[in-house]
C-alpha cells in the first residue's frame, strides 16, 4: 500500500502530487486496470509474448542506431 507522510509546512497540492507520481512509479493503476477482468491464461501469455517482442525489437533497434554512429 502507497502511503506519503506530509512534510510540515507542505501543502495539499505538493503532497498529493508526490502521492500520484508514487503511485504511477509502483504502477498501481495498471495493475488495477489490467486485474478488472478476468484473462484466460493463454491470453495473458500472448500478450507476455507481445511484449517480449516488443522489448526485443526496441533493444534492437538501439543496437543498430548505436551502430552507425
Amino acid at each position: 500500500m502507497t502511503s506519503v507522510h506530509r512534510h510540515e509546512g507542505e501543502s495539499f497540492e505538493s503532497l498529493f502530487r508526490r502521492f500520484k507520481k508514487q503511485v504511477q512509479n509502483e504502477r498501481i493503476l495498471s495493475q488495477i486496470r489490467r486485474r478488472r477482468f478476468y484473462e484466460k491464461p493463454s491470453q495473458e501469455r500472448k500478450r507476455k509474448a507481445a511484449k517480449k517482442l516488443r522489448k526485443s525489437r526496441r533493444t534492437t533497434y538501439k543496437d543498430l542506431e548505436r551502430a552507425w554512429r
